[in-house]
């Protein structure tokens, strides 16, 4: 299993990859308003790569549940100098989070490396034009609704079933359109418009998704079902079920894990290859 990002071939077959999250926000639900200053947010991005993350994923726009937009130019104002400074800093892969697609773009200009769709490249009809000149890699997530309003009362007749099919089409869509298909990751969009039962489903079949032969992203961390769950109500006290997640994904196939926490996560992914006999280095 590969990923083509900026014609670098990444080999996932037997190692899976940390994202780590960089929230440039100041109200997305787990560490809004903490990163805001372009200083602070490079010191984070690198302690995370130090932490084991190796991508680092930079959001200028929060896409929590009643999550309101920003304009272009506030956005573009918050994640650009962050990608410049963490680029001139670090060769870490950097992701731009953002539906918009003049952000996609300068933001690979600025040193990205990724574009990460939360609209799986159908929220701004640009989108695929600027994805298709450059390189970056493309991650494909479905989402029902939009952050406002997605949690209001989402629906499904068989949610695995009508998520396998949108990102189906969609990698369908990219490929028609001129994108290599070595150049696609998915993600079910875990959270995003879906109950805990939908989200308990989609978690128990993944397999079903790593079965279309992309790589799998997987972004469950800290979010509100965890807690739910669990005992763990308050935004620190999911972090262990988290990781729990992160070792039963990558069991069913997933390769790729947007967390917060990337020390735990990656001794968790690390644990698991070693005991599916897919792990050969100490590192």
């Amino acid at each position: 299993m590969k990923w083509t990002v900026n014609q670098q071939e990444i080999d996932l077959s037997r190692r899976g990859m940390i994202m780590g999250i960089l929230n440039v926000t100041p109200d997305s639900f787990s560490d809004g308003g903490r990163f805001v200053e372009t200083a602070a947010a490079v010191e984070h991005a690198l302690a995370l790569e130090a932490q084991g993350a190796q991508i680092i994923d930079i959001g200028g726009e929060s896409t929590r549940p009643g999550a309101l937009a920003v304009t272009e130019e506030e956005e573009l104002r918050r994640v650009v100098p962050v990608i410049r400074s963490l680029r001139e800093r670090s060769q870490v892969l950097i992701s731009i989070d953002t539906s918009k697609a003049q952000v996609a773009k300068e933001a690979i200009q600025a040193g990205a490396d990724i574009i990460n769709d939360v609209t799986g490249m159908g929220g701004d009809p640009a989108m695929l034009e600027v994805a298709r000149q450059s390189r970056a890699g493309i991650v494909l997530m479905h989402m029902q609704g939009e952050p406002r309003t997605m949690q209001a009362a989402p629906q499904y007749e068989d949610v695995v079933a009508e998520v396998h099919q949108y990102l189906e089409e969609r990698i369908a869509f990219c490929i028609q359109a001129g994108i290599s298909p070595d150049r696609l990751v998915i993600d079910p969009g875990i959270g995003f418009g879906k109950t805990v039962a939908h989200n308990s489903l989609l978690l128990r079949d993944l397999d079903r998704f790593a079965a279309l032969g992309y790589p799998l992203l997987i972004g469950v961390s800290r979010k509100s079902f965890l807690g739910r769950l669990t005992s763990g109500n308050n935004v620190e006290n999911r972090l262990w079920p988290s990781v729990a997640v992160t070792s039963l994904s990558r069991e069913k196939g997933a390769r790729i894990f947007r967390v917060h926490d990337p020390k735990p996560h990656h001794d968790a992914l690390r644990m698991t290859e070693a005991v599916l006999g897919q792990h050969c280095s100490s590192a």
